[in-house]
């Protein structure tokens, strides 16, 4: 949960904190400074935490600033009070980003202080209803929404992301506008926390990019889907080994709270398939084929229909040269369970390679570690070219320090692969590229770890698409 500071001593400010409490959001808590209490309807006492006393004065708010905000609202009628308040942040919290009601001239040249000027608004908005002044992007094009503004928040999914690495297809990052000041985009260019970026594409692309950037830890399965599916084809698995995938896929949901659905296929054994029938719950729904006829169009309009997000299956299907075919097509994350535990899983483990594919994954990356609980560590086997590891490194040490969440980068004198398979457990995240949709045979000779992900079989991987 983010906590958010609102300052008001103003109508402005008062009709933004009306406007705040009629939003539907529960990811963040309001805490509201006003020098004169005034009376609010229909907020949640959850969400909203009310303060009466006088802002200026550096005793009472320094002691309010003890919690970590990530942004303060400022909206005083006094300027001189707008000063007073602002330096006595800054003598508490030298980086906090503050967001100022500026009604007068104030000068500003802290780049995490927004100075927000009401006269400015209220003309540009007035200006919007003269004929013939195309100054605004809903006025340019076709006006059809193709042209987009979209800040990007602390946390989003797009942080410290190279511009290189981002798929653009029917959309592109035409601009960026940070501190102020028009920065041109470039493959190497680097997305920043508050960056303004200027998008143009298809509408309805747009739409979902908007989504992307606003995205935070703790959706996954999101963006691909909301629903678990486990895949179990009774012909090609053990009774035990079915027991323990179905365990294990029910711990998965209660970590990543969301609906599983579990598809058996060629059903064999009666009792077996109502012991599973049992797990029926809420959150829990069992799908049985007995007749399993084109498994392939199944799989797909399942995936589709059923609005799934993370494909379960066991190593040994995944080990099917036509069903990793398959898996690779679905555009979804495949989450492959070895035969270790899961419960006791710990760590998260990535390798570096010489292509930029991890930065690719890193927001799923962390939102999965965050959510199952993981530490994560990054392999780096020092023998091979360090170009684009490295800024893929830095991209990992930029969103942990974002996501709060720590990384540990393992740096190695001996293949990665080798070192891996000398720990206990761990959970391996890989880009699921078309290096892994092929067949062994023809990766014996390679030296690609995606394309020797079956080296490391005996634990647990997750195949996350690009």
């Amino acid at each position: 949960m983010k906590k958010i500071l609102i300052i008001s001593d103003s109508i402005v400010g008062e009709h933004f904190i009306q406007r705040v409490i009629g939003t539907y959001t529960t990811e963040n808590i309001y805490y509201v400074v006003e020098t004169k209490a005034k009376k609010y309807n229909d907020f949640n006492p959850a969400r909203f935490k009310f303060y009466e006393f006088d802002a200026t004065s550096f005793y009472k708010l320094a002691n309010l600033l003890k919690m970590e905000f990530i942004q303060v609202v400022v909206a005083m009628e006094n300027q001189i009070d707008v000063e007073n308040i602002i330096k006595n942040i800054r003598n508490v919290k030298k980086n906090l980003r503050i967001t100022v009601l500026n009604k007068w001239k104030l000068s500003n040249i802290d780049p995490n202080i927004m100075l927000i000027n009401s006269n400015e608004i209220l003309s540009s908005r007035l200006l919007d209803y003269l004929p013939n002044v195309p100054v605004i992007a809903q006025n340019v094009g076709l006006g059809e929404g193709e042209i987009m503004e979209v800040l990007v928040p602390f946390g989003s999914s797009f942080i410290y992301k190279h511009i290189g690495v981002i798929e653009q297809k029917d959309w592109r990052i035409v601009a960026i506008y940070r501190n102020r000041k028009l920065v041109m985009p470039s493959r190497k260019r680097m997305i920043q926390p508050n960056d303004l970026l200027l998008l143009v594409g298809q509408p309805d692309v747009l739409k979902s990019v908007y989504r992307s950037i606003k995205r935070e830890l703790g959706q996954f399965p999101e963006p691909f889907g909301s629903n678990l599916y486990l895949y179990l084809d009774m012909n090609l698995m053990d009774n035990k080994n079915i027991f323990k995938m179905v365990k294990k896929s029910t711990f998965i949901q209660q970590k990543l709270k969301q609906k599983l659905i579990i598809k058996i296929v060629n059903p064999n054994d009666i009792e077996i398939v109502e012991k599973i029938k049992d797990h029926r719950s809420e959150n829990i729904d069992v799908v049985i084929d007995y007749y399993g006829k084109d498994l392939d169009k199944q799989i797909f309009e399942d995936v589709k229909n059923k609005h799934i997000g993370l494909v379960i299956v066991s190593h040994k299907l995944f080990n099917i040269y036509e069903l990793r075919k398959l898996f690779y097509r679905l555009h979804v994350p495949i989450l492959k369970i070895s035969k270790k535990p899961f419960e006791s899983i710990k760590e998260s483990a990535l390798i570096l390679s010489d292509n930029r594919n991890l930065e690719k994954i890193s927001s799923t990356a962390f939102d999965i570690s965050e959510q199952m609980g993981f530490n994560i560590e990054l392999h780096n086997f020092l023998n091979e070219h360090q170009g684009d590891k490295e800024q893929v490194v830095e991209h990992y040490y930029n969103l942990a320090t974002i996501f709060s969440k720590s990384i540990k980068v393992v740096k190695e004198n001996q293949n990665s692969i080798r070192v891996l398979k000398s720990k206990e457990n761990f959970l391996q995240i890989i880009p699921f590229t078309q290096n892994i949709a092929t067949r062994k045979l023809y990766t014996f000779l390679s030296t690609d770890s995606e394309k020797l992900y079956y080296k490391l079989d005996d634990y647990h991987q997750i195949f996350i698409p690009i």
